[in-house]
């Protein structure tokens, strides 16, 4: 008897699972697939079809503005700002 010893979280889903992690049905995942595909989700596998968990996780995350980021940032002085702002006024 083969017993699984150590429980593997898969990292491909099939399209049914990629369509649930964006909390849709199959039918409305595939309805919406390609408006998708053209802000930036990934596209699955040309060999089997499956979807990359971690890829659809990062793309969540950069379509929230969380994660790793390339861009400083920096602290203002509300003072500076407000004077840039009349000198662009007048």
């Amino acid at each position: 008897m083969s017993e699984i010893r150590y429980r593997i979280d898969p990292r491909l889903l099939p399209p049914a699972k990629a369509a649930r992690r964006l909390h849709l049905s199959l039918e409305e995942f595939e309805a919406k697939r390609r408006a998708l595909e053209q802000i930036g989700f990934p596209e699955p596998c040309p060999v089997t079809g499956f979807y990359d968990l971690s890829a659809i996780d990062a793309w969540l995350d950069r379509r929230a503005g969380i994660g790793k980021t390339t861009q400083k940032t920096v602290a203002l002085n509300a003072q500076d700002v407000v004077a840039q702002r009349i000198a662009r006024l007048g």
